[in-house]
């Protein structure tokens, strides 16, 4: 697949015809509410079976070829390379299609495992009707091996809304997590409706996994925490109360979320986590942490100075990097979760953690902040989704932050206030992408369901595999 980015006068019909592909299927791949109706800037997935790849500081067109699965001299007569050991970064390759032609008695599950992708992507890319019709001379497209990862998405919803949630993505994820169980003070939890939750999860082969926490909006957690972490009999009853919890309910996996605890209580929080490991690794389950986005083991805070690094690394099975909420929604205007700042996170990250355990943390959802930002003013949070058809709706130009890799616009609304909307789109979800690939990240986990993004799903799959262990 490919991202197009909407010039002024453009339809979708012209697009359709200057691609070859049939307009409802971009219509299906972007979930277009009008598709009349397109905004400067949009940035929409167009469904072809071929892509561009832009050339970095150092890449060899081996290393391209090699990425995508075809053939150096096919690059080189596709884009008629004159010198292929001379590419400039910022150059945009044409990568053409890996054609297989179908031999007598082959089936599509042998070819697939030959050209290491599944069944399901030689049909769609192919338009295959009836799987078990194949027939020699056909000329099937391959596309291009993927990285296997692991993707995990957080819910605040609980019951049956979000269990239609997982529902809708589940085939994108490894795990699903409902946030959260609050801990208590006597070490018990604070119950939550979640038993229609597991069910979806593991009907779409999704591993559920539990999640604690010390903090709600309207307390820190600071005190709560530093209460559990002095008293090993409270942190014993806590895993306690944990782990009936999890044998009760069917969950495989726990993810521990303390946020705000004491600079003085970091050690303790390790020797905490290192008790729930042994504890959970002799049931038979996963343990995983939240991190605040540290750029430095020195970093001050108290977000950041009691969250470990390299200790969260030797002890939790896999790690989530909590890199989003530079925009935050009583904070001035800016992006979400910009590349250039996650960056600088995973710069830190991956020399203290193995690159196997990391998780890179990846928002959902927009944001628009009144102007003149007032400090304290709460910006409105909504989808990506809502963001793009508000732009329409206003007339507004989407424009793109090229170093924090996210679209933003402005717009003056029926009061005559204008407004700053900063949101995700198909080019910020690739950029994200390139990261997980670029730093060998063990996978994607994303902050949170209930804000439709389709462009976001459509390409997570164009990009990767999925693991799943349900």
């Amino acid at each position: 697949m490919i991202v197009h980015v909407v010039k002024r006068g453009e339809t979708l019909w012209q697009l359709a015809q200057r691609y070859g592909v049939p307009l409802e299927r971009i219509v299906a791949a972007n979930e277009l509410s009008d598709p009349n109706r397109l905004a400067v800037g949009q940035a929409l997935v167009i469904p072809v079976p071929y892509r561009y790849h832009t050339v970095r500081t150092g890449e060899t067109l081996w290393q391209i070829a090699r990425q995508y699965g075809v053939a150096v001299e096919a690059i080189i007569q596709a884009n008629r390379i004159t010198n292929p050991s001379l590419l400039y970064p910022g150059t945009t390759l044409f990568i053409p299609a890996r054609i297989h032609t179908v031999r007598s008695g082959e089936t599509l599950a042998q070819i697939a495992s030959f050209y290491g992708v599944t069944v399901q992507q030689l049909i769609e890319v192919n338009d295959i009707t009836d799987p078990n019709r194949i027939v020699p001379g056909q000329r099937l497209i391959i596309p291009p091996a993927k990285p296997l990862i692991e993707v995990n998405a957080f819910t605040v919803d609980q019951g049956e809304k979000g269990a239609e949630q997982v529902r809708e993505v589940g085939r994108h994820l490894t795990y699903a997590a409902p946030f959260a169980y609050t801990i208590r003070a006597d070490g018990g939890l604070n119950p939550i409706n979640d038993t229609a939750f597991i069910q979806a999860a593991y009907a779409a082969r999704v591993v559920p996994m539990m999640t604690i926490t010390n903090f709600t909006y309207q307390d820190p957690g600071s005190r709560l925490a530093q209460t559990i972490l002095a008293d090993v009999a409270l942190q014993t009853r806590l895993l306690d109360n944990v782990i009936q919890v999890m044998r009760a309910k069917g969950y495989r996996a726990l993810n521990v979320d303390f946020e705000n605890v004491y600079p003085s209580d970091r050690k303790r929080y390790n020797e905490f986590l290192q008790r729930a490991a042994n504890r959970l690794h002799a049931e038979g389950y996963v343990l995983s942490t939240s991190l605040a986005p540290k750029i430095s083991a020195e970093q001050k805070g108290l977000l950041y100075e009691a969250h470990d690094y390299p200790a969260h690394g030797r002890i939790a099975d896999f790690v989530v990097l909590m890199t989003y909420e530079w925009g935050y929604r009583f904070g001035p205007p800016q992006a979400i979760s910009p590349v250039n700042q996650i960056r600088r996170v995973l710069d830190y990250a991956v020399t203290a953690i193995p690159r196997s355990k990391i998780m890179m943390g990846f928002q959902i959802y927009a944001r628009d902040w009144v102007l003149p930002h007032v400090q304290g003013q709460e910006a409105e949070t909504f989808s990506p989704k809502e963001a793009v058809e508000r732009a329409i709706r206003y007339g507004a130009s989407i424009q793109y932050d090229a170093a924090a890799a996210s679209p933003f616009y402005r717009y003056t609304d029926e009061q005559g206030r204008q407004h700053e909307v900063w949101f995700e789109d198909a080019r910020s979800a690739l950029a994200k992408f390139e990261l997980v690939k670029e730093y060998g990240l063990r996978g994607i986990s994303y902050w949170v369901l209930g804000y439709p993004y389709p462009e976001n799903w459509v390409l997570l799959e164009d990009n990767f595999r999925i693991r799943k262990r349900g």
